[in-house]
């Protein structure tokens, strides 16, 4: 006679609606086993557009066009504006690309037992795929939090072997950005990019991290006219220093400069001046 399977391995449980507690608490669990089994510490968090390409690609995508010519059609034009939009956009994948990498070997020569400062990305394509790439191609550990939706394209090949997170909660991929960030870079993006903005935003607003994260919002041209926050402050939504939660940056060099001195400053004590202890991550308040 065959027992009766335990609940815990049953397939038609744990897919079920009476199970969503369980799913939810392995989307906390799996990843933190994960990242202190990698000895991970802290984060910096890189947000964009998933649609930023590379400057090869966008080339590429430009010279498949037809060359101009007097009959194009309306459609034509528009691909062609896409397509010329798509290599000024490019520069912002090539900044992500850069500004992960110095970051990455900047952060593997800090004197500490622990991966400090790791870049993380929601694992797409786009932003998220230049700030993998340019930690990888640095030699360091690099993150992608992937969200798992039938019509989002895979993870890109960047990511760290075992630093490879697939969600189906959008709430507890957000709480793993939050959970191990010291930092944020957002380049420009759509809804989602700007979402992910706000809910760090808040947490930092409310003081509801553990620490104050550096937000960093790069590229002032895109910022600048998407994001107009001083009405806020105006209309006395925020406070005047809520503005300063945020650095708006338009160079590698700039963001390099503020990222880690900051960093620094605010999250890191060499190793040689600790004490020893139990390896952990960082926490949330609760």
């Amino acid at each position: 006679m065959h027992s009766q399977p335990l609940a815990y391995l049953m397939p038609e449980f744990l897919s079920s609606e009476d199970a969503r507690p369980v799913r939810i608490l392995a989307e906390y669990l799996e990843p933190l086993r994960r990242f202190r089994a990698q000895n991970i510490q802290d984060t910096v968090v890189f947000f964009g557009s998933a649609r930023t390409r590379s400057r090869e690609c966008a080339e590429r995508a430009l010279a498949a066009l037809d060359p101009p010519d007097a009959g194009d059609t309306g459609d034509v034009v528009a691909a062609r504006a896409r397509a010329e939009r798509g290599i000024q956009w490019s520069r912002y994948y090539e900044d992500a690309r850069e500004l992960a990498g110095r970051l990455t070997r900047w952060s593997l020569g800090l004197e500490s037992p622990h991966h400090r400062f790791v870049v993380c990305s929601g694992g797409g394509p786009g932003i998220m795929e230049a700030a993998n790439r340019g930690a990888r191609e640095a030699g360091g550990k690099t993150i992608g939090l992937n969200i798992r939706l039938p019509f989002e394209q895979g993870p890109n090949p960047y990511i760290s072997r075992g630093l490879h997170f697939e969600f189906h909660y959008f709430f507890m991929r957000k709480f793993w950005f939050a959970y191990l960030a010291k930092a944020l870079v957002v380049f420009p993006g759509g809804f989602g990019t700007l979402d992910e903005l706000f809910e760090i935003l808040t947490l930092s607003q409310t003081a509801k991290l553990s620490n104050q994260i550096d937000i960093l919002l790069y590229g002032s041209p895109y910022w600048d006219e998407v994001l107009r926050l001083e009405p806020l402050v105006e209309w006395g939504a925020i406070s005047p220093g809520d503005l300063a939660l945020i650095h708006r940056v338009d160079s590698v060099d700039d963001a390099f400069g503020i990222l880690t001195t900051n960093l620094i400053a605010k999250h890191f004590t060499p190793a040689s001046s600790q004490e020893a202890k139990a390896p952990g991550i960082a926490r949330t308040r609760s």
